[in-house]
């Protein structure tokens, strides 16, 4: 359970996909305009993460590693259908105002990189945990940066107008406002050295490659750098271990020759 609750933890605060990562930024800026549609993304995505987590998890043995991409890509489109259609069904104004980036969940890097950074390489209870943090992570991020814009672009607190229409900032409920708003965001965790990806405090890959999935051709290997990193380590300690094996070899045989010298001068002494 402390594993469960650390991965809650980890995807709200310690490494929130939109303020730490900063992934699925194409979402964060396109449907955040209201607090309304950033919440109904943020769950959408987060009721994806989860299952496609928990079923990734649970095929992780029986998926060929050569077809993992085209078999994740084949599980997260069913949930997202399954989502989209039981929006359309009960939420049909949400379903009309978030529009084309339902379907694009499929290819939200979250997802796919939870799936393979996570999913594939532990049970299902912790990669479903593991989904509802991230996921809960993303809402939270789409509902902050979704209530600034609709407060001074429009005015208004969750449908309710607060601000006059004269006092309104129009251009921050625009496309332009989206990246001004992640701009001040991005300025001000790098002021307070906040946690994020554009001041380096992610921790870095220690691979030989450097990590970059996305310039990688070699696919086995993008897929399994977790298990790249623990073979390191245990090389490493295999390397230290024999390292110190050799510095007792050594040791044990210049004790030996001591005590084989120090035997032949006793011997000569008693002749």
């Amino acid at each position: 359970m402390n594993k469960c609750i650390e991965r809650l933890y980890n995807g709200i605060i310690k490494e929130n996909p939109t303020f730490v990562l900063m992934l699925g930024m194409c979402p964060t800026l396109a449907v955040t305009t209201t607090a309304i549609n950033g919440i109904g993304m943020g769950l959408s995505t987060t009721a994806v993460l989860v299952f496609s987590n928990l079923i990734i998890s649970a095929l992780r043995k029986i998926i060929p590693d050569r077809v993992r991409i085209p078999a994740y890509i084949v599980i997260v489109a069913s949930l997202v259908t399954i989502v989209q259609l039981l929006l359309q069904a009960y939420v049909p104004s949400l379903y009309s105002a978030l529009g084309i980036y339902i379907p694009l969940i499929v290819v939200n890097c979250i997802i796919l990189g939870r799936a393979e950074a996570y999913a594939a390489k532990n049970g299902p209870i912790e990669s479903a945990f593991d989904g509802i943090g991230m996921g809960l992570g993303f809402t939270v991020g789409l509902t902050c940066i979704a209530i600034v814009r609709e407060l001074i672009g429009g005015g208004s607190f969750f449908g309710m107008e607060i601000i006059p229409e004269d006092f309104h900032v129009t251009i921050i409920g625009l496309a332009p406002g989206a990246f001004f708003v992640l701009a001040c965001l991005t300025a001000l965790q790098n002021k307070f050295k906040a946690p994020s990806a554009t001041n380096g405090s992610v921790p870095q890959s220690t691979l030989a490659c450097g990590g970059n999935c996305a310039a990688c051709s070699g696919s086995a290997c993008s897929s399994n750098h977790s298990v790249l990193e623990e073979k390191k380590a245990e090389e490493l300690k295999k390397a230290e271990e024999a390292k110190k094996a050799a510095a007792a070899a050594v040791l044990a045989k210049k004790q030996a020759a001591e005590a084989a010298k120090a035997a032949a001068e006793a011997e000569k002494k008693d002749e």
